[in-house]
């Protein structure tokens, strides 16, 4: 069964942010705590169920997308690439996150142009490109079943992923995408869940590695590398 790690971006795993996504998504990825009981007035289960996705893969927005290594790399040698590599970056600020739908699905997004922000995505997906085993021949196909744009399919067959370079959009996801009967009422829960939180500044201030054990399990948040730190 092959293992994935992901390079995220996720705010600190103390900050009220994450403890507020945490609950509201129902699983902590940091420490394996789940949450019961209703968040911003939705009864638990029925959250659950329109949360499946976001909750296995853990609050975070993607900068290198999940990916099995290379035969030549390992855990220890991708750790220590992401502690060099970060070491060498100056942290990115966000400005104040907002709730935003995308295709149907609920997300925290940054508001504008962020032309720093779209720079540090890309170099992350090209610094750590030679990490990432070729995509199985049926991964490949499940991604471009998903109806992808020419440019998109170039990408995926690049990188493995179709929403990299210019195609990315930065996003913390909150929910799968939502029936259409759902969208208003959830919408309106999360906005008043995050309240006060969405009116202050963030800052992209470190890499997140994650860690998926094998195929479908939920995602764990391993290690955090503060940007400009030293090693």
């Amino acid at each position: 069964m092959t293992e994935r790690f992901a390079i995220y971006y996720a705010p600190s795993a103390t900050s009220p942010l994450w403890d507020r996504a945490s609950a509201w998504l129902g699983r902590d990825s940091s420490n394996g705590q789940f949450f019961d009981g209703p968040v911003g007035g939705i009864e638990r289960n029925r959250l659950l169920n329109l949360t499946q996705s976001a909750n296995r893969y853990g609050f975070h927005a993607t900068l290198k997308p999940p990916m099995a290594l290379a035969p030549d790399q390992s855990p220890e040698t991708l750790r220590q690439a992401l502690a060099d590599f970060a070491a060498s970056l100056r942290p990115v600020p966000l400005g104040p996150l907002k709730i935003a739908s995308l295709d149907g699905f609920l997300a925290l997004t940054a508001d504008g142009e962020n032309h720093d922000l779209q720079d540090l995505a890309a170099h992350v997906v090209e610094q750590f490109e030679p990490f990432r085993a070729p995509l199985s021949v049926r991964d490949r196909a499940a991604r471009a079943s998903r109806g992808l744009t020419p440019r998109q399919e170039e990408l995926l067959d690049g990188y493995g992923y179709p929403y990299v370079f210019d195609e990315f959009r930065f996003h913390m996801t909150l929910t799968d995408r939502l029936p259409e009967a759902d969208h208003e009422e959830i919408a309106t829960a999360a906005r008043n869940w995050f309240g006060a939180l969405l009116g202050q500044d963030v800052v992209l201030d470190r890499l997140v590695l994650f860690h998926e054990p094998k195929p479908g399990a939920s995602f764990r948040r391993l290690d955090d590398f503060k940007l400009g730190s030293a090693p």
